[in-house]
């Protein structure tokens, strides 16, 4: 089984958040931020506008940086995804 996104949504293989700070200092479970730096594993077709599809702008295997609150949080087989819009993708990584 697999999760295949619809319309302009793009699943994201969730990163793990940091464990300590740039100054050292560790961080439990409650104080880690949710990262915003991910991997795309699926994309959707595209949105569909006056009945033309507008594709999307991101690939499969690209890194992303996405808004902090943005997206649905998922558990699919014990791995944790957010399934967001194109429209909260900010950035690809290169």
């Amino acid at each position: 089984m697999k999760i295949v996104p619809l319309g302009d949504r793009v699943v994201l293989k969730a990163a793990e958040a940091e464990e300590t700070t740039a100054s050292g200092i560790i961080l439990t479970g409650n104080s880690k931020e949710k990262p915003q730096y991910s991997e795309v594993i699926a994309v959707g077709p595209g949105k569909l506008e006056d009945g033309k599809t507008i594709p999307m702008n991101v690939e499969v295997g690209q890194k992303v940086i996405y808004s902090q609150y943005a997206g649905t949080d998922v558990t699919f087989d014990d791995e944790k995804y957010t399934i967001v819009r194109q429209d909260d993708i900010l950035a690809v990584v290169e």
